[in-house]
């Protein structure tokens, strides 16, 4: 290891920042939300393309590449060395919103230092950096003990069942790193609880009414748009009500037809949601400050509120505020929202500490929610946090590399996010955006800094040195 020649590596990253950034426009030019099963492509068309798109840069960079039934594919350094050391990635990315002002979701570009679209940050752009890794070490003749493989799944934001299917099999490697997070080094994710609130009722004819409340486009994001229509209600009249609502709440309202205001928050992803501004919060307290008819319905959206206030992110009202030295505080956030003239639908997300349990947690929140008089179900009951020793000789071995090439102290942490390592008794996150940047992930005009990429595909050729020469 001692042979090898760090500044030679690192002068090829440089000297291929321009291809990295080309091979990530086209990357992320393709929307791979997920979409409805095709023949052949388990998550729809645009999963598919990805995939495929990263399985055949990594045949052109000489990997050899497998497909899982279009699930997966696979890209190993050198096919002939043991398996050790996986790095896994994802090629799927969540739905593109709105309040773009950069560029196009779908349409990348370079500004500023920046390259901006959607999935540059997650996790298209850190799926290259671990790819260009592989790269430079191929590329320049380094002679590796042990096998590295980059794993490429094609449905992360919408469940992991690519990963499920993998690993069904393909046993787990010696040792796995995901760069879909941040550094230095996540070696805790905090457990997750998704909780569905419900309430049907006769359809109310008095006047004014709301018709319908929609907002939210995914459970792990933080809405940014919610669009409620009404009957029977004079917008203009009420406009003072509608000004305050700005003012109190941050967001932007807009009257976006006759009887329809459109609420304009800011997205977050939902392990961090003290970041966003919850537009459809904003819609259920607009609904409660408005002169409607007393009904069923409003009485429900009411209901609701008492559960979630304005501002609150660490469900206190809900009964499972909580926090642990290990892991930190539990997060909570409602973020999608179905409301018509005869029934209620919202559904939250949590992600919880070590410390949680069916009993404080699941049983808590449906013991409150009842108690408000709403239905409660929770669907996938409680998933278990994953923790990986801070002090083992991996991940020592991963913040030893991340020192050397940045100079940054590493230190391993606890997120609310989870990854595709959430299920691998060896696998931690680590990079690659660096530390205390925002890169707008699950929000508008995402974007990943070329300088980031650069230093993330140097500190995982020093990991891989480290752990596999």
């Amino acid at each position: 290891m001692s042979n090898i020649n760090r500044d030679e590596l690192f002068k090829w990253v440089d000297d291929h920042e321009k291809e990295y950034i080309e091979d990530l426009k086209g990357f992320c030019s393709i929307d791979s939300v997920k979409s409805a099963y095709v023949a052949g492509m388990p998550f729809g068309k645009g999963p598919f393309e990805a995939l495929h798109y990263g399985m055949n840069l990594a045949e052109r960079y000489g990997f050899e590449v497998r497909n899982y039934d279009n699930y997966v594919g696979t890209a190993d350094l050198d096919k002939t060395l043991p398996r050790s050391l996986d790095m896994l990635a994802h090629t799927d990315v969540v739905p593109a919103g709105e309040g773009w002002t950069v560029t196009e979701p779908f349409s990348p570009i370079v500004k500023d230092g920046r390259i901006y679209g959607r999935g540059t940050s997650d996790d298209k752009g850190p799926l290259l950096c671990a790819m260009y890794a592989m790269r430079a070490i191929r590329e320049n003749g380094v002679k590796l003990r042990k096998g590295v493989r980059l794993i490429m799944g094609a449905d992360e934001e919408t469940g992991s069942s690519d990963i499920k299917k993998y690993y069904e099999q393909e046993p787990e490697a010696e040792m796995t790193f995901s760069p879909d997070a941040e550094f230095p080094l996540i070696n805790i994710e905090k457990g997750q609880f998704e909780g569905d609130i419900s309430k049907s009722f006769t359809e109310s004819t008095a006047l004014p009414r709301l018709v319908s409340l929609e907002a939210g486009l995914a459970l792990n994001a933080v809405p940014q748009k919610a669009v409620l229509r009404f009957e029977g209600l004079s917008l203009q009249k009420d406009n003072e009500i509608v000004k305050r609502l700005e003012k109190d709440f941050s967001v932007e309202c807009q009257i976006t037809g006759p009887d329809e205001i459109t609420i304009i928050g800011r997205s977050a992803h939902a392990s961090t949601p003290e970041g966003g501004i919850n537009a459809g919060l904003a819609g259920l307290n607009l609904i409660a400050r408005l002169p409607l008819a007393d009904c069923e319905q409003v009485r429900a959206v009411k209901a609701v509120l008492t559960l979630f206030p304005w501002d609150e992110t660490d469900g206190k009202h809900l009964g499972i505020k909580m926090e642990d030295k290990e892991s930190h505080a539990l997060s909570c956030t409602l973020d999608l929202y179905h409301v018509t003239t005869t029934e209620l639908s919202v559904k939250f997300d949590s992600r919880t500490p070590v410390m949680a349990t069916k009993e404080n947690c699941e049983d808590m929140a449906r013991k409150t929610v009842e108690a408000a008089g709403l239905d409660f179900s929770a669907p996938k009951g409680m998933i278990p946090p994953h923790a990986v020793p801070g002090d083992s000789p991996f991940v020592k071995t991963l913040l030893a590399s991340l020192e050397a090439v940045t100079g940054l102290k590493g230190e391993a942490q606890a997120i609310g996010g989870g990854t595709y390592v959430h299920e691998l008794k060896n696998g931690v996150a680590f990079g690659a955006v660096l530390p205390d940047v925002d890169t707008h992930m699950h929000g508008a005009d995402e974007f990943f800094d070329i300088s980031n990429a650069m230093i993330a595909i140097k500190v995982y050729i020093e990991a891989i040195i480290r752990l596999c020469a």
